[in-house]
């Protein structure tokens, strides 16, 4: 070997001799910087090795370490598209698009059957547009079931059966929305309003999504609003063609018969069907008085039935049955396609009175009046003479 060199260098001198033998001078030179491209990513790789063992003890947030990694990925990098060209032959870019697809921050168009001519004249190239696909079971309708919560920077609380703007997904729609809340025996009871710092679920109809996908509520997507656009925030929890939202139902009637603890009650149902119905059925009267509905009567008024109470009741009584009634969920769903047409929405009862200038009805039972109670007169008490002898001196009447 010649001074200076190791044994190992002439070994790898006299195998590159015997791998050039027989070669072309230019199958040769591409065999050296092959050679010298593999000695080199080798040699980088060592380096940056010692680098991160060597900045590991020194301060982490020394910059000539950040560089030094930074360049290292960028070497990664070239090495990848080096080896990607060497893969891929002459045909390149074509063959790779090819197997892998369009990679992000490419060009590509795209070609759309179907679009409306409206379209054309409303698009804002200003604007962009967003392109999306649909699963085949998003394209099916039915109910959605959500749990929601009035964002907390929205002024106003939301009311149920007003609509809602939902923006689920690749979709923007508006859809009419009933709130309920979870009882602890799994009922779904009906809430008017959202509560003001919770949660309570939300049924409205709407194209089917996947569980747990996000939504968002806004009340108008038009007009100058003030304050906080986004009404509330939810997650989808379950679809179903059918869900059950139930809401209280107070039954009133008034005794016109009793018999002890026997009372005939009339006022409360229009037919001995409904009576049917509710047999068995929990009664209360104002007093407190509990009863239970026996059997309807042939006689007097459609409606009419036999109840027994703990006590006897009184004529001036209220009886009253607390019930749960279906609540129905409005299949209303308008699709947001403003990029089409001029989007027109559902506006809410309180907007059109406002718009209209139409007073707010008045129903005239709805009105609290002062409450007349007249005040009642008991008669006299009244001791059988016998039962009197009968009773101690300090408990007889003294005239």
């Amino acid at each position: 070997p010649r001074p200076g060199q190791d044994d190992n260098d002439s070994d790898d001198d006299s195998d590159s001799e015997d791998m050039t033998e027989g070669m072309t001078d230019q199958e040769i030179r591409d065999y050296h910087a092959k050679q010298k491209a593999k000695q080199k990513s080798t040699f980088d790789g060592d380096y940056d090795e010692e680098k991160k063992v060597g900045n590991a003890t020194d301060d982490p947030n020394d910059e000539n370490a950040e560089n030094e990694y930074l360049e290292s990925l960028k070497r990664q990098k070239e090495a990848r598209l080096q080896r990607n060209r060497e893969e891929f032959g002459e045909e390149g870019e074509r063959s790779r698009l090819r197997h892998e697809g369009f990679r992000q921050g490419l060009y590509c168009r795209i070609r759309i059957d179907g679009v409306p001519a409206n379209f054309l004249e409303s698009f804002d190239p200003h604007m962009p547009l967003v392109l999306g696909g649909l699963t085949p079971q998003e394209t099916n309708f039915g109910l959605v079931r959500c749990r929601i919560k009035k964002h907390r920077w929205h002024k106003r609380i939301l009311k149920c059966n007003d609509p809602l703007v939902f923006s689920v997904g690749w979709r923007r729609f508006q859809s009419i929305p009933v709130f309920s809340t979870e009882d602890q025996n799994g009922r779904h009871r009906y809430l008017k309003y959202t509560p003001e710092h919770m949660h309570c679920f939300a049924t409205f109809y709407g194209p089917q999504v996947p569980p747990n996908t996000g939504i968002l509520a806004i009340k108008k997507l038009t007009g100058n609003i003030e304050g906080f656009r986004i009404a509330a925030t939810g997650v989808a929890l379950e679809l179903n063609a059918s869900f059950h939202v139930v809401k209280k139902l107070k039954l009133v009637g008034t005794p016109f018969k009793i018999y002890k603890n026997t009372a005939f009650v009339t006022g409360m149902f229009n037919s001995d069907l409904e009576v049917s119905r509710f047999e068995g059925g929990s009664i209360k009267t104002v007093s407190g008085v509990r009863g239970q509905i026996k059997k309807a009567l042939r006689e007097g008024q459609p409606g009419s039935f036999r109840a027994t109470f703990e006590d006897k009741i009184l004529m001036s009584d209220i009886v009253f049955c607390r019930t749960w009634m279906p609540v129905d969920i409005k299949q209303y769903y308008n699709p947001v396609t403003h990029n089409v047409s001029k989007w027109r929405g559902m506006k809410t009862k309180a907007q059109l009175q406002i718009e209209t200038s139409t007073p707010i009805e008045v129903k005239a039972d709805s009105i609290y009046k002062p409450i007349e109670r007249p005040e009642r007169k008991f008669k006299k008490l009244h001791v059988p003479k016998r039962l009197e002898e009968a009773l101690p001196f300090a408990s007889k009447h003294k005239d």
